[in-house]
């Protein structure tokens, strides 16, 4: 005979625990270390079982350890046990015929279900299964024992599943709840392989409960309801390896307001966010918690490039320098050839020192040059490539686009909250305006603070495909993804263009190095490369094609949570845009 199976499903999830330092055992519970358990045993089952008939078990939201152990039954054993099985039944309906009685339903049913399993065993359609399943229950608290206990019970009276405590026996359940394969109480039932394949998989579709005696700190956003079990998400972006995340949805998929909900709730808690808004979604939402709303592109806006950062670092004027070549080259839309960038890495230093900056930090004060004195430096340059370079940098700084860039810094971010709107940017402007925008909102979280407790700071980029698309600014946000952590910082990339992003390396990358990463309804052509990039199954694909608006699935590590954002009245009417408020209204 095969060696017993055992198989343990914790829904608290984690490393296994170092052994307690005390163990008391009383009549109705075990006290380990700090913590209270007590163990049920499943003992009733309803006459026919669904898919999953264990969820609600695995599902319950709290510390219950479910453990099924298993006993193959030899085929030698399985048909005389069938038999003597059927043989007390027909002798129940017979007796029950001869005194006169009416038929007994369930004696009935359960010689019918004998007979059939019966016959598929002796056609090998079937095995039996000599199965133990057992249900822990931890709390830290007798009271909240007694509370959690009431709950599972009535979770499992919901599916006809009985449970029954194993009184005077507690420690031996306690012992086969645990991961060692050891089943001490031995309260078995026969189950056939349908009825036991029904019960996989052993999984959950909500996320782990903390363990016993671990304070989790309140830092968790309300993401929604599980679309699976009803339960709530709550996740903490916070305390994944990293702080990025990454939200992917076709156009009109609620993605805006999934995010939108996202920045309110983490607002609540005391974090510092700044918005890249191209379309002026988020103005209402600033106004109502009194942030502050940075609209690139209304007269007298302006922002300036050659602004150097509040810090002292020694290489800050070279840092600026090199970002001035990304700034060029996505105005341009490809790097300058290398004459070129030659010619643009001279100007630069000679610019600086019209103006009287220098390598001296004592002069980093001084007013910036603006973008024209740099045009005015390469017309200057006898190098026939700084004049090209000039030539083709005229639209930025007396053309038609230079309104952006033609005074210094109007407005200086700052409060604990700041939208960029690039809503009234034309079209041109708005890779670069999303690059400045990130630049200015970098720049303060950056700069080196004496406080060793740095404030969260969340950084939303909406419409990330703006900047994705040249490949300069892949770079600063892959850049600014990568270093966001060590600074107490969260990226958030948003975008509609799934296949656009994830067809090259560095929007790869920028989503790679999300920890978490939330996919929304996706268009048939590019579920595809989402699929592949995400590693989905084929039911978690259909289910990205045909989410309702709001719905999407939670992928963070090994868990895949589909769930649907919810929200109060109050922030449903802030997350909505106005033509869906309009709309919702009719």
């Amino acid at each position: 005979m095969k060696r017993p199976t055992s198989m343990t499903r914790n829904a608290a999830g984690g490393d296994l625990m170092p052994s307690p330092a005390a163990v008391s055992v009383t009549p109705g519970y075990v006290q380990v270390g700090e913590g209270y358990a007590a163990t049920y045993v499943l003992c009733g089952y309803p006459a026919e079982v669904g898919p999953a008939w264990l969820d609600p078990l695995l599902s319950y939201p709290g510390r219950v350890d479910v453990a099924v152990h298993l006993d193959p039954v030899a085929p030698q054993l399985a048909a005389p046990m069938l038999k003597r099985q059927r043989a007390r039944l027909e002798s129940s309906r017979r007796l029950d015929a001869d005194r006169g009685r009416l038929d007994d339903p369930m004696v009935e049913a359960a010689a019918a279900d004998a007979a059939g399993l019966a016959d598929r065993v002796a056609r090998g359609a079937a095995k039996l299964f000599d199965v133990g399943i057992y249900v822990t229950v931890h709390a830290r608290t007798l009271d909240e024992l007694a509370t959690v206990t009431a709950g599972v019970k009535a979770a499992a009276a919901g599916v006809l599943l009985d449970l029954q405590p194993a009184t005077f026996r507690h420690q031996q359940g306690w012992i086969a709840t645990l991961p060692v394969g050891v089943d001490p109480l031995r309260m078995r039932r026969i189950l056939d392989t349908t009825a036991l394949a029904a019960a996989f998989p052993l999984a959950s579709a909500d996320l782990a409960a903390p363990a016993p005696g671990v304070i989790t700190p309140p830092d968790g956003v309300l993401y929604g309801v599980n679309t699976t079990s009803n339960g709530v998400l709550i996740w903490n972006r916070w305390a994944q390896d990293n702080h990025n995340s990454v939200v992917l949805a076709r156009s009109g998929a609620g993605k805006s307001y999934f995010v939108k909900l996202d920045v309110l709730r983490n607002l609540y808690q005391g974090t510092t966010v700044s918005v890249i808004d191209p379309e002026d979604e988020y103005a209402a939402l600033a106004d109502h918690v009194g942030g502050t709303v940075i609209a690139l592109g209304r007269p007298g806006v302006r922002l300036n490039p050659l602004d150097l950062p509040a810090d002292t670092r020694p290489d800050t004027l070279t840092r600026r320098g090199l970002y001035l070549h990304t700034v060029i080259a996505v105005l341009l839309g490809t790097p300058p050839p290398p004459a070129e960038r030659a010619a643009l890495d001279r100007a630069i230093t000679a610019t600086y020192h019209r103006a009287g900056i220098t390598s001296d930090p004592a002069t980093w004060t001084r007013p910036a040059p603006l973008l024209r004195d740099l045009a005015d430096t390469l017309t200057a340059d006898s190098d026939p490539a700084a004049r090209q370079l000039a030539t083709r940098l005229a639209p930025w700084t007396v053309g038609n686009f230079a309104s952006l860039f033609d005074g210094p810094t109007t407005t200086t971010p700052g409060g604990h909250l700041v939208v960029w709107s690039l809503r009234h940017l034309p079209d041109e402007l708005r890779t670069v305006g999303t690059l400045l925008a990130l630049d200015a909102i970098w720049s303060g979280i950056d700069t080196p603070t004496p406080d060793t407790h740095r404030r969260r700071h969340l950084v939303v980029v909406d419409e990330a495909w703006l900047l994705m698309r040249d490949g300069e600014g892949r770079r600063f946000l892959f850049r600014m993804a990568k270093a966001a952590r060590k600074r107490s910082a969260g990226l958030a990339v948003i975008t509609q263009d799934a296949a656009d992003v994830l067809s090259t390396d560095l929007g790869l990358a920028v989503v790679s190095n999300a920890a978490t990463q939330v996919l929304m309804r996706q268009s048939t052509q590019s579920i595809d490369a989402v699929s592949e990039a995400f590693g989905l199954t084929t039911g978690e694909s259909r289910l990205l094609l045909s989410a309702s608006r709001g719905e999407g699935l939670l992928v963070a590590g090994g868990s895949r949570i589909p769930f649907r954002s919810v929200a109060s009245a109050a922030e449903h009417t802030l997350a909505v845009t106005g033509f869906e408020l309009e709309k919702s209204d009719r």
